[in-house]
């Protein structure tokens, strides 16, 4: 609808036919490219009238680009994560935040454990030795893997997708550790998972899945000194955040046999270079950010970014707010 007298969105990237329906009638929308890392041009040129912003993870909605927004209402960010939004920067301009929780659990989760079955079985190795010749026979020790019945699992951070990993393995005989900045909150029960500090989960697990926000905090958690204390033949499976793993680190643990293997879907940086040395290593599994892509889950993410959206368009409360002391001001 081109009617004037609606507020102006900016959609950061082309999403398929269907997706922005529920923002109909709602507001004036200009859409950006289907693949951006940074915002268009043209967007750019529509910022000082925008009231909404409608982004994704590659956005870096800060400083700078607020200070061109000064009809600015609510940012609403079609993902779970928020790493790429200045969250002081709103909320000192008394701008919400919205996020997509909850949609991208049971994806994500599916995908942590297909990688960790890749990674595990060198799924990916023996497909290309097959289609490129190396396959000449049977072989009592070609292409061995690890087995996940009887492994110890250990998960950093137990939020809703830690816990659906946990429910999973569980259903392979994996026994499941796991720590967490606020054990308290954790809804564990009935998944047999025993908490135990981070430098135990280290040193005891034989696979190890990152299911943690990006924060100060968190950033290189698992760095040069962590790879040097996990066991050499442990794997690694980040789903969450790139930089929650130093990539240098990596390469070094990988090329040098710290660890046996590592199944990334998030990098640091993302998207990888093309001759990144992380693609060269054998024992790297790498897929491209992935952990939400089936269509149900990207169209209720797309669902619940309009719902953010028109919500604060209009003023009220965003359902899936990230910064709710705006509210407070």
């Amino acid at each position: 609808m081109n009617n004037s007298s609606l507020p102006l969105v900016l959609v950061s990237h082309t999403l398929p036919d269907g997706w922005l329906d529920n923002l109909e009638n709602h507001c004036r929308m200009v859409i950006g490219p289907k693949d951006a890392n940074e915002l268009s041009t043209e967007l750019e040129n529509f910022l000082p009238e925008a009231e909404g912003l409608f982004t994704l993870l590659t956005i870096n909605v800060n400083e700078a680009l607020l200070s061109k927004t000064p009809k600015l209402k609510v940012v609403s960010n079609m993902a779970v994560g928020y790493d790429n939004v200045d969250l002081d920067a709103c909320t000192q301009r008394g701008i919400p935040v919205g996020n997509t929780p909850g949609v991208l659990t049971d994806g994500t989760a599916d995908l942590t454990m297909a990688i960790m079955l890749a990674a595990a079985r060198r799924i990916i190795e023996a497909n290309l030795d097959a289609r490129q010749g190396r396959w000449k026979t049977w072989s009592p020790t070609g292409w061995l893997g690890k087995d996940l019945r009887g492994a110890t699992l250990g998960i950093i951070g137990m939020g809703q997708i830690g816990s659906a990993v946990a429910e999973r393995a569980t259903g392979f005989g994996m026994k499941i550790i796991f720590s967490d900045p606020n054990p308290d909150l954790v809804k564990a029960e009935g998944l047999k998972a025993k908490h135990v500090p981070l430098e135990t989960l280290i040193k005891d697990s034989d696979f190890i899945s990152l299911h943690i926000p990006l924060t100060p905090e968190t950033y290189h958690l698992i760095n040069e000194d962590t790879l040097k204390r996990i066991k050499p033949t442990s794997l690694l499976i980040n789903t969450s955040r790139g930089p929650i793993v130093d990539s240098n680190a990596l390469i070094k643990a990988l090329e040098g046999g710290w660890i046996a293997g590592a199944a990334l879907d998030v990098t640091d940086p993302e998207p990888l270079p093309q001759y990144h040395r992380l693609f060269e290593l054998p024992n790297c599994l790498i897929v491209p950010h992935i952990g939400s892509a089936t269509w149900n889950t990207r169209r209720q993410m797309a669902e619940r970014a309009c719902e953010n959206l028109i919500a604060g368009l209009k003023g009220r409360q965003l359902p899936y707010c990230v910064n709710p002391e705006v509210y407070n001001s």
